[in-house]
């Protein structure tokens, strides 16, 4: 009897375990590629950034949250070295969205500059959010006006394989200067802005979104001067380089006392073309219908009606396009 009651016992234990077996399968995911769920059901995916010093990480945490708290995903930011890293990071499949210059974008698909002959096939873009300004960095002290007056001086060119160092010598170029005619540092937005402060360089190309935290640093300890350029090396960039537009620092921004003539690229958001439709057209419309949550400065430039500009030859996510067009916009 007593080993009847052990063998019932046994095979009401099996047959429980088969049961859990069954309802748990129902929690695979079915979202897409990318990306794991958590005990909740939501799926955890990453948002790659830039330095902290930039308007990537701030912007990104921002982001983030409103997709979390609006959507079944869980977002998670996380810092890195900015457009180009972040490119290589979605190709090897290591995170599933990403912050990048348009600019750095169109060499990623193209197989050009940083990418030459090996493009990245494997990304889509969200949307443009905002511009991104390239600003030539310095202080009153250092005398410097021009592009011109960068010759023989210390300048920082940008982290290396970023967005800022392909602007800096694209820069250089239009004014007949090559890197060999600075003495070049490739620094962080931080280490820039630190070593302007230091006195160890003296000056910095920062291109990121105004007002940049770590230029707003320095200025509230130095006489910051945001480079002017004139009009006609303006216009000779834009021809070369079709994704820059004009561009102003205002008055005000960093304590400058009058508004400077420069240009920008634009920031997009880019996602992994093997993320689920579905989930990609939530996260959209979680962003573009939550855009007065987003306290940063550069948040008044995120909207549906600019979305799709410069976006040049990057495919828009079908989850994307999806939202898009049901709100009447196309390119």
């Amino acid at each position: 009897m007593k080993r009847n009651r052990i063998s019932l016992l046994f095979v009401l234990m099996l047959a429980l375990s088969m049961v859990l077996a069954a309802c748990g399968g129902g929690n695979e995911d079915v979202s897409g590629n990318g990306g794991e769920s958590n005990e909740g059901g939501n799926k955890n995916l990453s948002l790659l950034t830039g330095g902290t010093g930039g308007t990537y990480y701030p912007l990104g945490g921002q982001i983030g949250k409103i997709i979390s708290d609006n959507t079944d995903v869980n977002i998670t930011p996380q810092t890195s070295g900015a457009s180009a890293e972040n490119m290589e990071t979605l190709r090897a499949g290591e995170a599933e969205l990403a912050f990048s210059q348009t600019d750095i974008g169109a060499y990623a698909i193209e197989g050009k500059e940083m990418f030459e002959g090996d493009p990245i096939d494997n990304i889509q873009a969200i949307a443009s959010l905002y511009p991104e300004t390239v600003q030539l960095v310095t202080t009153a002290d250092s005398g410097i006006k021009s592009v011109e007056d960068l010759k023989g001086k210390s300048v920082s060119v940008g982290a290396p394989g970023s967005g800022a160092y392909i602007n800096a010598m694209q820069l250089l170029e239009i004014h007949g200067l090559t890197v060999d005619d600075i003495k070049a540092q490739n620094l962080s937005f931080d280490e820039s802005t630190d070593g302007i402060q230091s006195g160890t360089i003296d000056a910095a190309f920062v291109t990121a979104g105004t007002p940049t935290g770590a230029v707003e640093a320095l200025s509230a300890q130095n006489d910051v001067v945001i480079v002017p350029l004139a009009d006609d090396k303006i216009q000779s960039l834009i021809e070369k380089f079709p994704y820059y537009s004009e561009d102003t620092v205002s008055s005000g921004t960093y304590n400058i006392k009058s508004d400077v003539r420069t240009v920008a690229v634009k920031a997009m958001l880019v996602v992994s073309k093997d993320l689920d439709e579905n989930l990609v057209y939530e996260m959209t419309k979680a962003l573009y219908e939550n855009t007065d949550k987003i306290t940063h400065a550069k948040g008044e430039f995120i909207k549906p009606e600019t979305a799709l500009e410069g976006l040049g030859d990057m495919e828009l996510h079908p989850g994307a396009a999806k939202y898009f067009e049901e709100k009447g916009i196309s390119e």
